[in-house]
């Protein structure tokens, strides 16, 4: 994993939280984990949640979809705190683990895990293919690797429109395209491969969730992180409109089988 040290620091987990629903970093909350999961059966099974965030993931894993047990992991301290706390709160620390890690090969032995799972995280890892490699890895055979990230639509070079939205976001986006992430899938060897293109839906939800910033529930955010960083996070949602509508910015599911 790759990350920038503190991209999400506790002004912009409790931002993202507001929009997004408590413990998820990312859009979509639980409805879109289920929908991700869709036709996987999680019951039992051992699940290593890359880029946790702050735990609402992986509280929802063992309490939603019935997971034996949950190994989160994240490069960011803050995040790491804030998911341990959730976890400890929902009174699941002997079925969940939280751990710190640092960039590079996961910490854990080969067939460790029954399913690695990732919601939007992804994008902040630049080697898609070592993350592949790794995720197939640490897989046991039939295990399952599913994800959702934010992807760019092509392999050239991005729009200006899309440079300035990654600038703007500040986040270290390692955006990549459709076509590279199931060559990464396959090349490290997996079977079953799908992807499925999320961007006619989180262009209506980022339509809706702007005017969420700007309106109906300004005053709210206004109160809780101030008035700058909302105006400077109205100006992110701009951006990104602009590339969810021209189709360059593409969030997508994918997942793939290793062989049994």
């Amino acid at each position: 994993m790759n990350a920038a040290e503190d991209l999400y620091a506790d002004q912009a987990i409790k931002f993202l939280e507001m929009l997004w629903g408590e413990g998820y970093l990312s859009p979509g909350g639980l409805d879109e984990i289920k929908r991700l999961l869709t036709g996987m059966d999680v019951r039992g099974k051992h699940v290593l949640d890359i880029g946790c965030g702050s735990g609402g993931i992986a509280v929802g894993l063992a309490n939603e979809f019935n997971a034996q047990r949950v190994t989160g992991i994240d490069v960011e301290k803050p995040v790491v705190e804030a998911a341990r706390r959730r976890v400890e709160n929902a009174g699941l620390s002997d079925i969940i683990e939280i751990k710190l890690v640092s960039p590079g090969p996961f910490p854990f032995e080969d067939e460790s895990f029954d399913i690695v799972f990732s919601k939007d995280s992804i994008i902040h890892i630049a080697d898609k293919e070592m993350l592949a490699k790794q995720a197939y890895r640490v897989l046991r055979p039939g295990g399952w690797f599913v994800a959702s990230d934010w992807l760019i639509s092509h392999d050239d070079e991005p729009s200006q429109a899309m440079k300035d939205y990654i600038k703007q976001e500040g986040l270290e986006f390692r955006m990549a395209s459709p076509g590279r992430y199931e060559s990464a899938l396959e090349k490290a060897g997996f079977s079953n491969i799908s992807l499925t293109n999320r961007n006619p839906w989180y262009l209506q939800t980022a339509k809706q969730e702007l005017s969420e910033l700007e309106d109906t529930r300004r005053a709210e955010f206004v109160a809780e992180v101030g008035e700058a960083y909302l105006l400077d996070n109205i100006k992110t949602w701009k951006a990104m409109l602009e590339v969810l509508a021209s189709g360059e910015h593409c969030p997508h599911h994918f997942r793939g089988q290793k062989t049994a």
